[in-house]
């Protein structure tokens, strides 16, 4: 199959292509960064540079296509959360306009319940069309973010924490669930696959990577919101993304996250917390 992918060399999108080109297929991965080209070309994909902002390059980049996957970075930085929310209709127009009859979409085991964005019911706008919502948990390569909090407060703090049980998800278990649905028969109309590797409370997630850096006993604390929203936009993240990761965070805690996950739970991934930890220290007392 010819297929489309987004995500550049990210934590998802690098295995994924691995595994599409070992299938035979033919790979093109769409960068914003010219830099990358030679590595893409040199697993055997076909860079495309450009935006996924920009509608003409990515109609004319899913040209040909029998497939693609669509994933939104998020701008830590970005004032409008509207722009992040608009590449999903970039998405969405880009695929009526060229036919694509298989779309894989990633979005998290929350989507469906945030209020002030609407990342998959954008996507019920196309007909004939074959759609799968992705739905991992936490990346486990989130903590690669919190190196900092951890190193200098001893702790993770959120709002959500403690004994609220999480759907943890290695990145390369996201790429192998990704690539299964690329490869699955299409039916025309809109699916739900949660991805998921280890369900842990955040404390018992919180020890395995303590135990790991050196930290034993880290804890995994419960903030209010306000609190939380306040240490994110001094770190440097703008407030309006602030208020949408302080949403997404109240549904974890909260158990609405955990309630359609439990209905549609999928078969756990190979990778857990353990393995990823072993990786992490060694950055983590490299950096």
């Amino acid at each position: 199959m010819k297929i489309v992918l987004t995500g550049s060399l990210g934590h998802i999108s690098k295995p994924l292509t691995e595994i599409l080109v070992k299938e035979g297929h033919e790979v093109t991965l769409i960068t914003t960064d010219i830099s990358k080209q030679a590595a893409i070309q040199a697993m055997g994909a076909r860079p495309a540079v450009g935006r996924i902002g920009d509608r003409s390059f990515l109609v004319k980049a899913f040209t040909g296509a029998d497939a693609v996957y669509c994933m939104n970075p998020l701008d830590f930085t970005s004032r409008d959360v509207g722009e992040w929310d608009r590449n999903m209709d970039n998405y969405v127009h880009a695929v009526r306009e060229t036919g694509v009859g298989r779309v894989v979409v990633l979005t998290g085991w929350i989507a469906h319940l945030l209020q002030s964005v609407q990342p998959e019911k954008k996507f019920e706008a196309l007909n004939g069309v074959s759609v799968t919502f992705v739905r991992p948990g936490p990346f486990y390569s989130n903590f690669y973010h919190l190196k900092d909090m951890i190193r200098h407060q001893g702790r993770i703090a959120s709002n959500y924490g403690g004994e609220d049980i999480v759907a943890f998800v290695a990145p390369e278990d996201i790429a192998e669930a990704i690539a299964e649905e690329i490869n699955t028969p299409a039916t025309a109309g809109l699916k739900t696959r949660y991805v998921a590797s280890e369900e842990l409370t955040c404390n018992q997630a919180a020890q395995i990577i303590g135990k790991a850096v050196g930290i034993p006993g880290l804890q995994w604390v419960t903030l209010p919101a306000d609190q939380v929203q306040q240490g994110l936009q001094a770190s440097g993240v703008s407030p309006e993304v602030a208020a949408l990761l302080v949403e997404m965070q109240e549904h974890m805690h909260n158990g609405k996250a955990q309630q359609d996950y439990y209905l549609n739970r999928p078969a756990l991934g190979k990778r857990k917390l353990k393995d990823f930890a072993r990786e992490y220290a060694a950055w983590y007392h490299q950096n």
